[in-house]
Formats: structure tokens, C-alpha cells, sequence
């Protein structure tokens, strides 16, 4: 746990002292940049003959996001990097994991009109440590690195009307599942898809889409939108289609301060028949810097 957090903050401050030394000089580039990062904490406390309930916790998380996008006469390159990994410790419970993401992503596009381009992409994500399912007196592990993770290519078409908004589809998008502990199975008999005993389970034939809104809503306020759907046209069923949605709201209180409401939802057959949820607000120290032009 302290090797993630150390190797996160490393991030931040190497990202930091490359943005310093690179504002000193004139870019002449045909990239944009943008990263951002930094650390929240939530705290609560009762007295001992507190009256309205509630328990002692404390909570910290971290982010480190990026982006950096090429565009020279028709062609593109975007990619993006989207850490995230928060603990929780409430009075008498072990630490747990509050949240926890690896998303990279890489994407060359080659421009059919200023609307719509061809692109082929591909992009990984995971976890960093591992999860568990608790219970009164034990705990159960249910996750970890690479156990579940996903390696999803895509060949297609994609709208793109501003900076702002993408709207990726691909008819043809190959995906390989990871679970390397041929073991977990022991404990989530489903095995996120992958068959007893293999590490890898690739599905060739199936169709992708993915929608990115990164919008600027106004000097201090900040809402970014992921949308992913996997439909594999080899057991196509309505209810067997995959979809994960990110949700961010950003307030910027002060130039280090700031206020940050997060929400995921997952629908995935392969990991449970009903919709996961999760939602997060905190409140922290961040940094930003970008050379994306400012939205009036």
C-alpha cells in the first residue's frame, strides 16, 4: 500500500518538474498537454457519549491524470492516463480499499472531414492492489493486478465535433480478458469470464464503443464523462452487453484546493448479474497543468 502511494506521488512530483522546465520553453510542437494530479482527505471523529451515531474514519486518495494529443494536416494521436487509488480505515475494521483504477489509452485517427475520422485504438485497464470481500470475521479475495484486466483494441469510425466531445464505434474491436491467478476462481466462481484454469480469454469478434466528454463548465468547474459498451457478437444477447460509466465533477476552491464528486457504475455479467455502484466526494490538494487552450 505505501509502494502505490509512493510510486503515485513520484508521478505527480516528476510530472511537476517536467511542466517547469518545459513552460521556460516555446513549444513548437504539434502537441497539447494537459496533467493533473493530487492527494484528498476525509476525517470524521465522535466523542465517546456521542448520542448520533456514527464511527471514527479517516480516508485518503490520490489521481494522477494526463492527456497529450498530437495533430499535424489529417492525423491524430491522443492518449490518456487515468490513475486513481484511495484507502479507508474506520474504527475497529482493517484498511480497505476505497478506490482503485488503471486506464491508459492510445488512439491514431486520421481525419475523413472536420467531424469524422477512421481511427484503431487500444486500451488497458485494471486495478493496483488487491480487493476483498468482507465479512464479520474474515475477508475474501476477489481481485488484484492483472486479476481481473482487460487489453481492448478497436478499428473504426469516430465523431468528433469539438475538443470537447468523442464518440468512438468500432464493428470490429478484439478484446483479451486477464486473470493471471489461475486460483481466484476459488473465491469468485464466475472467474470475470475467463475459463477455469486459462489466464486469458480473447474474444475476437464483437463491436466497441466509447464516448469521452471533457468539458470545461465554467473557470472552476470541471465535469469529465467516460462511456464504455462491449457487445461480443459470438453470445450477443441484450442483457449480455457490458457497460461502465465514469462520472467526475471538479470544483477549484483556491489554486491547490479543490472539491471533487466521483461515481462509477458497472454492468458486466461477468462479474454480476445486478449494477455495481460506487461514489466518492472529497475534498484536497490538486495541481493542474495544460497547454490546451482555456474554454471562455
Amino acid at each position: 500500500m505505501k509502494r502505490i502511494f509512493t510510486t503515485v506521488l513520484l508521478g505527480i512530483g516528476m510530472c511537476s518538474a517536467v511542466w517547469a522546465q518545459e513552460e521556460t520553453k516555446k513549444d513548437t510542437t504539434y502537441w497539447l498537454k494537459e496533467t493533473s494530479g493530487g492527494i484528498n482527505l476525509n476525517q470524521a471523529s465522535f466523542s465517546g457519549n456521542w448520542t448520533g451515531g456514527g464511527v471514527n474514519s479517516i480516508a485518503v486518495g490520490t489521481y494522477l491524470y494526463g492527456r497529450a494529443n498530437y495533430a499535424k494536416d489529417k492525423w491524430t494521436w491522443d492518449n490518456t492516463m487515468d490513475f486513481i487509488y484511495g484507502i479507508v480505515k474506520n474504527q475497529d475494521e482493517s484498511t480497505r480499499k476505497s478506490n482503485d483504477r488503471i486506464f491508459l489509452d492510445t488512439k491514431v485517427g486520421y481525419k475523413i472531414n472536420d467531424k469524422w475520422n477512421y481511427f484503431v485504438s487500444l486500451n488497458f485497464l485494471s486495478q493496483f492492489a488487491p480487493g476483498y470481500e468482507f465479512s464479520d470475521s474474515d475477508r475474501t479475495l476477489i481481485s488484484k493486478f492483472m486479476n481481473p484486466a482487460y487489453l481492448t483494441s478497436a478499428i473504426g469510425v469516430e465523431y468528433k465535433p469539438n475538443d470537447d466531445f468523442s464518440l468512438r464505434m468500432s464493428p470490429f474491436s478484439p478484446r483479451w480478458t486477464f486473470v493471471t491467478d489461475t486460483d481466484l476462481y476459488l473465491n469468485v466462481p464466475e472467474n470475470y469470464g475467463v475459463d477455469i484454469g486459462e489466464t486469458v480469454r480473447t474474444e475476437l469478434a464483437a463491436f466497441s464503443l466509447l464516448m469521452d466528454y471533457n468539458k470545461q463548465l465554467s473557470e472552476n468547474l470541471t465535469f469529465v464523462m467516460r462511456y464504455q459498451m462491449y457487445a461480443n457478437y459470438e453470445d450477443f444477447a441484450f442483457d449480455a452487453i457490458d457497460h461502465r460509466l465514469d462520472l467526475a465533477l471538479t470544483a477549484k476552491v483556491s489554486n491547490l484546493i479543490n472539491v471533487s464528486l466521483t461515481s462509477l457504475m458497472i454492468y458486466d455479467l461477468d462479474q454480476d448479474e445486478k449494477i455495481q455502484f460506487s461514489q466518492g466526494l472529497a475534498l484536497g490538494i490538486a495541481f493542474k497543468r495544460s497547454t490546451f487552450p482555456e474554454k471562455k
